[in-house]
């Protein structure tokens, strides 16, 4: 089996050594096209306004001047010499819950692996506040990253979809298990903006990731991780809210 290894956190991030490690555990075939720097938030964004560039550091390893989105792109058609058989997005320093996903550039790269039609899975372990800079605790990814993917390898996924998974902060002895949930749903109306002031006096504005509410939804992504569960949610590329189609048409009839 050949496994495509990518992230948003860049070609030197600690979470992309550990999913080396886990990646291992599956197969002898594993190639890395990640970007060459952190790309966190960027979404399923594309590299149009300038070229990108790839560097190869060592036999199967890649780092790319763009995002995790050009990662995959790049890492299938031009790095290596056939498609791969499994994508995995990851381990990302940081939750990608409910729907913070639609920024997440971990997951984004494992919905281009889904649009080629690649079976792809995001994987991001979750911290606590008192997790800071690359400090952070992959124990329970580590441990339970293999666990959680070998029932996936073989099971059935429906076109244009794609595994989410998160790690909870925790010890890896004390992750109680695997629930396959749903995705919740944040209460963004407390995200903060902090502002600054730069050495010449002008303002700044940083988005900050704190203060967040988080509304835990009966058997969701969110209410696992807090309950001390890997999270597993299936989650879907076509965005049409069906129940919306009729009553949208009606408008436009006479």
């Amino acid at each position: 089996m050949r496994i495509l290894l990518t992230n948003d956190d860049g070609i030197n991030a600690p979470g992309l050594y550990v999913l080396e490690k886990i990646a291992a555990q599956l197969s002898d075939d594993i190639w890395i096209c990640a970007p060459s720097e952190e790309q966190s938030g960027a979404g399923h964004s594309l590299t149009l306004t300038r070229p990108v560039r790839m560097r190869e550091h060592a036999p199967k390893r890649f780092s790319v001047t763009g995002t995790p989105t050009d990662s995959v792109t790049m890492g299938i058609k031009k790095a290596m010499p056939g498609p791969p058989d499994l994508i995995l997005s990851g381990v990302n320093r940081g939750a990608n819950l409910g729907d913070d996903v639609t920024y997440s550039g971990t997951v984004s790269a494992a919905m281009e692996g889904a649009l080629a039609g690649i079976r792809s899975i995001a994987l991001s372990q979750v911290y606590s506040g008192e997790g800071h800079g690359n400090n952070v605790s992959f124990s329970a990814a580590e441990a339970w990253g293999a666990k959680v993917l070998k029932p996936l390898l073989d099971a059935p996924f429906a076109p244009r979809t794609l595994i989410n998974v998160n790690f909870p902060p925790l010890a890896a002895e004390d992750v109680k298990g695997i629930r396959v949930v749903r995705q919740g749903f944040h209460d963004y109306a407390r995200g903060s903006v902090v502002e600054g002031m730069d050495p010449r006096g002008f303002p700044y504005y940083w988005f900050g990731l704190h203060g967040i509410e988080h509304t835990l939804g009966h058997n969701s992504d969110l209410e696992a991780i807090a309950e001390g569960y890997i999270s597993v949610t299936p989650l879907q590329l076509d965005l049409t809210h069906d129940a919306s189609l009729a009553q949208i048409a009606s408008r436009y009839t006479a």
